[in-house]
């Protein structure tokens, strides 16, 4: 069969089986065998299919996937996080302080957490409410939560950097500190965001809030948890000190007897965080292990080679290219999550953008930009969904979607900027060297 016969067939094949409902691990493998079975004879294609997905889940490198997973379970079901907003939007007094602060708390969680889905759980459950409560608009309470988790997955640890890494055989400590930077930046973004809303829209914030400040203990157990956990992760991956999987695992541990002692967890608590990991690395672990079947037969026909040669005999330019596979992830970003995209499309992409020119580490940190794009986008914007989720009626989509615009627009701009200025991302791992 011919490459380009191969690449529509399995392309079809896939919408059609998420079309009538199939979970996409499941479409994965469904869309690949066919394929599998025109080069290996039904016995054979089952074993090789079996040594593919066992060779997924013994993967030492993915072994840091289910860790970080469990690090943001047990915040997320201690006090370390909630009380992390309660610090920033108690401990500053200005307008809009607890804006501010959802979007500092959402930072915070971010540097020890790579989940955006958990981010806005996290600190929207707490957040939201006291927002509406303090008179806050719903649409910018909404808004700057959905926004607000995404920096989950810029700053390091983030699982979508993570998972990047693996498909592209990038340094995972290189992309990691690559986020940096441009996290840095986008959280002053959306803090500018927010201010721009108050003056436009002085009603949407209050003109006093009335919070009580936190003691000194209570503000050493809040903030040393997270700088602890953060500083952990960071200097051992950076420093050469362990891998990002070991890390992990010591990160892991830490936040557990962090949790344990400063974060009031219990231990129905420590169940649930791992009850949760187990549900979360069960969907991931199929789609992990059916990405790399698909992965497989997409490689044996030669279809991310033939598709670079293809596109590049078009003869455009690197920066036309890369628009036209940015504007490809938005509009394939409003019908899946960020997970499934990457093991389904960047494959083909990235020897293209490996081929136009473009440093892989750069982008990495743009192609996340646009995750964080995707999980903002209806039909299938899984941060919209979260927090209209934990308003318990009192926000409707509609004014998540509406108060999510500014933001989009402010991570529209990131790209820009690091497609103007490359060493936005590449400098500090330059430096590291």
């Amino acid at each position: 069969m011919e490459w380009y016969e191969v690449g529509l067939g399995l392309l079809g094949l896939l919408m059609l089986l998420i079309g009538i409902g199939l979970p996409i691990p499941f479409a994965l493998a469904a869309a690949s065998l066919p394929f599998l079975w025109q080069i290996q004879t039904f016995e054979t294609s089952l074993v090789s299919s079996q040594l593919k997905l066992w060779g997924v889940w013994i993967d030492y490198i993915l072994l840091a996937v289910p860790l970080f997973v469990f690090l943001g379970e047990l915040i997320g079901k201690s006090n370390i996080g909630p009380n992390l907003y309660q610090f920033l939007h108690q401990g500053f007094r200005l307008r809009g302080s607890a804006a501010y602060g959802s979007i500092g708390a959402c930072a915070g969680f971010g540097a020890v957490c790579g989940s955006s889905m958990v981010g806005s759980l996290t600190i929207g459950g707490v957040a939201l409410p006291e927002m509406l409560r303090l008179g806050y608009g719903k649409k910018l309470s909404s808004g700057v939560l959905a926004a607000g988790g995404t920096l989950s997955v810029l700053l390091p640890p983030s699982l979508i950097l993570l998972f990047y890494g693996i498909v592209t055989d990038q340094s995972i400590g290189d992309l990691f500190i690559a986020g940096v930077i441009p996290g840095l930046i986008l959280v002053t973004m959306f803090c500018i965001v927010v201010m721009i809303w108050g003056i436009l829209r002085p009603d949407d914030i209050p003109a006093q809030e009335h919070a009580v400040r936190m003691g000194l203990f209570q503000i050493a157990a809040t903030v040393g948890p997270i700088a602890l956990i953060g500083l952990v992760i960071t200097v051992a991956i950076y420093a050469g000190i362990a891998t990002p999987t070991e890390a992990a695992a010591v990160a892991a541990l830490l936040t557990v007897i962090l949790a344990f002692g400063v974060g009031g967890l219990r231990w129905d608590g420590f169940r649930d965080a791992a009850l949760s990991t187990m549900r979360t690395m069960g969907y991931l672990g199929l789609l992990l292990s059916a990405g790399t079947l698909f992965g497989f037969v997409l490689t044996y026909y030669r279809v991310p080679y033939e598709f670079t040669q293809f596109f590049l005999a078009f003869d455009l330019s690197p920066y036309v290219v890369l628009t036209i596979v940015l504007l490809f992830y938005i509009l394939l970003g409003m019908f899946l999550e960020p997970v499934s995209m990457t093991f389904i499309t960047l494959p083909t992409i990235f020897p293209l953008m490996a081929a136009a020119g473009f440093d892989l580490i750069w982008f990495g940190v743009v192609y996340t930009i646009t995750m964080e794009i995707a999980v903002l986008t209806p039909p299938v914007g899984l941060n919209l969904y979260v927090i209209q989720g934990i308003s318990r009626g009192q926000v409707t989509i509609g004014e998540v979607i509406t108060g999510c615009l500014p933001f989009i627009a402010a991570l529209v701009v990131l790209i820009f900027v690091l497609i103007l200025i490359p060493e936005t991302a590449l400098w500090l791992p330059e430096q590291m060297k």
